[in-house]
């Protein structure tokens, strides 16, 4: 059953209100605190002119929790994703913590960069449709509608290829069905080359790349606080 969340009101706006239409309450949502950091969230409520959405859990910096810190929020339709700024006006002081959100402008599709994109070292296995040896290659990074890996041996893969891709995600095996998007040499002088993968997704594996994302990024910035 879905649970609709409607419009929020943007007043502030040229030429009277505007509607910002926001998605199903409980849908993840994406906060952007900063370059590279994208922290993953839920939509929770929609009062009026501003919105909650759920702490997230994974930072404990006190300084992002502060009101009138301003950041993006996205979420992700099918394919592309929807920008929104905010501000941030009230941070819970009881559990479950939830941030208060109102819009500081409004709405914006952006296809510059269609999905949140992480992960690496995982071990992918490619089989074409056509000719050729099974192939394992190290993943780069993975989307939901991609991945790109490095694969250490020149292969007979070529740009048009149907291939099925196997790639270990932490808690889960996916099984890709996709396209071979681009094939170039590996950068820096190292042997091989880099392959990208573009796929569609059903949303139960889409689920577990983003699952997987969302791990690899807090495994990331805890090595990063300890170097």
């Amino acid at each position: 059953m879905s649970n609709p969340a409607g419009s929020i009101a943007l007043p502030h706006v040229e030429g009277g209100l505007a509607a910002i239409d926001l998605p199903e309450i409980g849908s993840p949502m994406f906060l952007v605190l900063g370059a590279g950091v994208n922290l993953r969230s839920r939509l929770e409520s929609v009062d009026g002119e501003t919105f909650s959405v759920a702490a997230p859990l994974e930072t404990n910096d006190l300084a992002v929790l502060e009101p009138g810190r301003e950041f993006e929020v996205f979420w992700v339709p099918p394919r592309t994703r929807i920008v929104l700024p905010v501000r941030l006006v009230v941070v819970s002081g009881s559990a479950p913590l939830r941030w208060t959100l109102v819009p500081t402008g409004g709405a914006r599709t952006d296809n510059r960069r269609e999905y949140v994109r992480g992960g690496a070292g995982a071990v992918v296995r490619l089989e074409a449709e056509v000719s050729g040896q099974p192939a394992e290659g190290v993943l780069l990074d993975i989307s939901e509608g991609g991945l790109r890996c490095w694969i250490d041996e020149v292969t007979s893969l070529a740009q048009g290829d149907h291939v099925e891709a196997t790639v270990w995600l932490g808690t889960a095996e996916a099984k890709l069905s996709g396209v071979v998007h681009t094939v170039r040499e590996a950068p820096d002088g190292d042997p091989g080359q880099h392959l990208i993968l573009t796929f569609d997704t059903p949303e139960e594996v889409a689920q577990t790349i983003r699952q997987y994302i969302l791990a690899w990024e807090i495994g990331e910035r805890r090595r990063n606080k300890r170097t």
